[in-house]
């Protein structure tokens, strides 16, 4: 099994089934396109587009078969490694799980447009411009605050729905944004943020990320070049 990614200090969507893979102990081959630009005739869309139409990571190659976003490599992974539980074992639980991580999948344009994933930065002060400044991301932030403290007390914990699933591998970029731009949370969904840091895997990507030392201008259009 191999799973195509970009930057790990950039990609916040090749982060999911990556940590997902990594957490869950599923191995796999890691397969890293660099973001070079998203140009027709760039190196990262012509190697992307080999494997599928719309030229974007991630990308999981299971033998013949080619699965592309975050969403489907999940439910991919939750249908062929169903010994591994990746969705709550619960009927009512999963639908639930399912819907977090699909409004994940789906909203949430204000934390993402405003704080774009770069794991290796400190940007506190571009955090509290923005949040000065942009209604749109305070939402968010208070939606996914909101959403966190209620599972927390459904299930007391430590991961959303008690052990690790897909919905916290979904979140782990969120909690990587919540940190860079130093954006507030209540008590309760930052020591969720923390316990997330605190995950195998998550610390495995963030070191890598770390290790990563490539400074891409286009994805940083907000700070120059050290």
């Amino acid at each position: 099994m191999k799973l195509f990614i970009g930057n790990k200090n950039y990609s916040s969507w090749s982060m999911r089934p990556w940590v997902l893979l990594k957490q869950a102990g599923i191995p796999f081959e890691e397969v890293k396109v660099r973001f070079d630009s998203f140009s027709d005739d760039s190196q990262f869309k012509s190697t992307l587009r080999s494997l599928t139409p719309v030229g974007r990571v991630p990308v999981l190659q299971d033998g013949e078969r080619l699965i592309w976003d975050s969403l489907a490599i999940a439910e991919y992974l939750a249908e062929t490694q169903a010994d591994r539980h990746l969705w709550p074992r619960d009927a009512g639980e999963r639908a639930r799980a399912r819907s977090l991580c699909a409004e994940m999948h789906s909203g949430f344009i204000g934390l993402r447009s405003n704080c774009p994933m770069n794991i290796e930065a400190q940007l506190p002060q571009i955090g509290a411009l923005k949040w000065r400044d942009v209604a749109a991301l305070r939402a968010d932030v208070t939606r996914i605050d909101q959403m966190w403290s209620e599972q927390l007390q459904r299930h007391g914990g430590p991961m959303l729905f008690g052990d690790f699933s897909i919905a916290d591998a979904f979140f782990a970029p969120v909690v990587m944004r919540m940190r860079t731009y130093a954006l507030p949370l209540s008590e309760a969904a930052q020591a969720y943020a923390q316990r997330v840091c605190e995950l195998p895997g998550v610390k495995a990507w963030v070191a890598d990320a770390l290790a990563e030392k490539d400074f891409l201008d286009f994805e940083e259009p907000y700070r120059l070049k050290p």
